[in-house]
């Protein structure tokens, strides 16, 4: 009777490194690791000793100087006597800000444009295709300059505003007057709009490098937990209607729990709004924003907008015709049949050229130093690194934080992405 046996394993030898399909691919990968390596340490050690030849040390300490230059735009307290590592967060506070708000109104923007530029109506539709080219093809820094030449040389100058005796008992008006209700001047120097103030704020806590005002971290916290506890009351509505075919009366619960606690929140601190006025030769009080972050934001908004609308436009037009046509067979108006059939389906197309421009409109921030906007470009990458003479440093340390910023961009858009895409069942 004849036995199977098992074919004895092959031992292992170094010319299988090469030779064999199992190890060969590993085996490149590790060379070529290697070969990255000893690539980068050369050029670290090369960096190394041109500085030393020049007198220089690779470290950081110029950040824990005294700065001596002043912000003009600060979203945390700082004066010229701060820190270079003060003036690096404010900053980015500042490159935050704009990204942050240019992001959220260029895609409410370029979403309203990207579905008109569809309407069947002639004029409406030409229109938005003219924005879109014009915006879309003249570069964003003449947009920038543009837009701050429009504020600091057909604004008013604040005299403008006053209203002196005689005026009065001639009963004549001043050259120009304060918006929305009195309560923002524009003028060629800044816009002042009014300052939110506390009669019982919570304080703040003071970490050493950066201190944290508990009220603005209550009001965000707050925020977030009203949109979360939204989100669940509209998930279990939903859940009802797929279960019944019945869907509840919740939009005043949604407006309940959006809006209750954070009014709640402002009342139990005692806000109230400090209003501009205008004393001496420029308006005090409120909160000065300079025509440098307008100019800025505006430029970045209308510029990215035509882009998203292209997004949107290309996303609504992948979907079949044959979904608006089974929605409008069911009765649904074109306005719903856009909020509820097309859109959802169409985010699986534009959300991933929309991360795109999400991370161009974040970098191209630092255009803002042709208008003397001091974000992150402009005080670590500018101002502190003419003063300390340390290059490499500041632009490695810029190129870190932009790096990381993008990343956690990508992160947090991708992880919405998964959310709308099609799930297997």
């Amino acid at each position: 009777m004849a036995m199977v046996t098992d074919a004895p394993k092959e031992s292992f030898r170094l010319s299988m490194l090469i030779y064999d399909s199992r190890y060969r691919a590993v085996t490149i990968q590790v060379i070529v690791l290697l070969l990255v390596g000893l690539f980068f340490a050369w050029l670290l050690n090369n960096t190394a000793q041109n500085l030393a030849a020049r007198g220089k040390e690779f470290n950081f300490g110029f950040l824990w100087a005294r700065a001596g230059y002043d912000i003009n735009q600060q979203l945390i307290p700082y004066t010229n006597d701060s820190t270079h590592f003060r003036a690096l967060l404010v900053g980015l506070l500042n490159t935050l800000v704009v990204a942050i708000l240019g992001c959220i109104l260029a895609t409410f923007l370029g979403v309203v444009i990207g579905v008109l530029r569809l309407s069947k109506n002639w004029l409406v539709g030409r229109l938005m295709t003219v924005y879109v080219e014009v915006f879309r093809n003249v570069p964003l820094l003449l947009w920038i300059l543009l837009s701050y030449v429009i504020f600091s040389e057909t604004m008013p100058e604040p005299k403008a505003f006053r209203l002196t005796d005689d005026m009065i008992a001639a009963g004549e008006e001043p050259a120009a007057s304060k918006i929305l209700f009195g309560t923002v001047a524009i003028t060629n120097r800044g816009t002042s709009i009014p300052a939110p103030l506390f009669d019982r704020s919570l304080g703040s806590v003071d970490l050493g490098f950066v201190s944290i005002n508990l009220t603005a971290l209550a009001t965000i916290l707050v925020l977030i937990g009203s949109i979360w506890a939204n989100r669940r009351l509209l998930a279990s509505a939903r859940a009802t209607q797929e279960a019944t075919g019945i869907r509840p009366v919740v939009w005043w619960k949604s407006l309940l729990i959006l809006f209750g606690p954070f009014i709640a929140l402002m009342i139990a601190l005692g806000l109230h709004f400090e209003l501009p006025e205008l004393k001496g030769f420029n308006f005090q009080g409120g909160i000065q924003v300079a025509h440098s972050f307008t100019a800025l934001l505006i430029a970045l908004v209308l510029y990215t907008a035509a882009f998203i609308a292209e997004i949107v436009r290309a996303g609504i037009l992948a979907i079949s015709r044959g979904q608006s046509e089974a929605a409008f067979a069911l009765g649904l108006r074109p306005g719903r049949t856009m909020n509820l059939i097309i859109l959802p389906q169409a985010l699986r197309v534009i959300i991933p050229p929309l991360i795109s421009q999400y991370l161009n409109l974040t970098k191209n921030t630092s255009l803002g130093i042709a208008v003397s906007y001091l974000d992150l470009r402009g005080t670590l990458g500018g101002i502190t690194l003419n003063q300390t003479g340390r290059e490499l440093e500041c632009m490695l340390l810029m190129m870190l934080i932009y790096l990381t910023i993008s990343l956690i961009i990508s992160a947090l858009m991708n992880l919405y992405n998964q959310t709308v895409q099609l799930k297997a069942r």
